[in-house]
């Protein structure tokens, strides 16, 4: 019987954030202009790195990497997210959701292990500054961002393909604005403790661990900084590295509360809340924290306005 009735499932209704079209409306405005400025942002940061010498280093290789995850990602929901706001029936095919699945969880996990990867550079550049060059060499810059992309896919391919293996019978109503992992699980007709179980085991895995890897590159970084005599000196150290910090806070925290809960889980509210912080906000301000943190960034930003002014 509950394969009879997976087999019609041929699609889901999202039910999104408010069924009021006026409100539909203004959520619509708002959200256009947000991933707007997203991608923008996120393109002018990529061309910046790309036309300007000085910012050929492994930290803006890596930040390169970063602006296009953040872009894939918003672009993966946020299309798909103002189409419904102006559309009665929220409706998604189940090839749809399952590859909005697959992406979604995929430049997630590429996310966190980029931030680790990033956090390692900073480690290296703070802690053995004349060796960094050696050290973060170009064949080992793309061998960590490689494998973050490698790594994320694979990850996403197994979870996607174990969650849509689970009869849905005739659920069609997710709780969300697009087809987010846990969301899609609850709507199984049968024990989904397996399924919960493989989601903590991959939080751990690649969340948890990249984060324990950041705390503890920055618990050298700082031992490091404060063993630095000069108060200038300090004070550019820790500078380098207050933009990566910034955004690791961001990211990180938002996705332990999310799916690192050992007694509880959050509520359909708070999820729909945490996905639009990852899909809109966190893509929106990542570029805006480089750019007005980073030195190297806003002297290449002068440089190129100047260019641009003399022509």
């Amino acid at each position: 019987m509950g394969t009879n009735n997976r087999t019609w499932v041929s699609e889901f209704i999202l039910l999104g954030l408010s069924s009021d079209w006026g409100t539909q409306v203004s959520l619509f405005v708002l959200f256009l202009v947000m991933y707007l400025v997203t991608v923008l942002g996120n393109f002018l940061i990529v061309l910046l790195i790309k036309l300007d010498s000085r910012l050929h280093t492994p930290m803006y290789f890596f930040l390169t990497n970063l602006s296009l995850v953040d872009v894939s990602y918003a672009t993966s929901i946020v299309p798909q997210l103002l189409v419904h706001f102006l559309t009665e029936h929220k409706v998604i095919t189940y090839l749809s959701c399952a590859v909005q699945l697959f992406f979604s969880l995929t430049l997630g996990g590429i996310e966190f292990i980029l931030l680790a990867v990033m956090a390692y550079d900073r480690y290296v550049a703070v802690c053995d500054p004349l060796r960094y060059s050696a050290i973060m060499h170009g064949r080992l810059c793309t061998r960590l961002a490689v494998s973050s992309w490698v790594s994320g896919s694979i990850n996403s391919l197994l979870h996607t393909a174990i969650t849509f293996q689970l009869p849905m019978c005739s659920n069609k109503l997710i709780d969300h604005i697009s087809c987010e992992i846990l969301a899609v699980v609850r709507l199984a007709c049968m024990d989904t403790s397996s399924n919960k179980v493989a989601i903590m085991v991959s939080s751990i895995i690649l969340l948890m661990t990249p984060f324990c890897l950041v705390l503890l590159s920055y618990f050298w970084i700082i031992s490091t900084i404060l063993k630095i005599q000069s108060t200038e000196g300090r004070r550019r150290a820790f500078h380098t590295c207050a933009s990566h910090l910034t955004v690791v806070a961001l990211c990180y925290g938002m996705a332990i509360f999310t799916y690192i809960q050992p007694h509880s889980s959050p509520s359909a509210l708070q999820e729909k809340v945490i996905s639009l912080f990852y899909a809109i906000l966190t893509p929106m301000l990542n570029p805006m924290i480089y750019s007005l943190r980073s030195k190297d960034v806003k002297g290449a930003w002068q440089k190129l306005l100047g260019q641009i002014s003399g022509l």
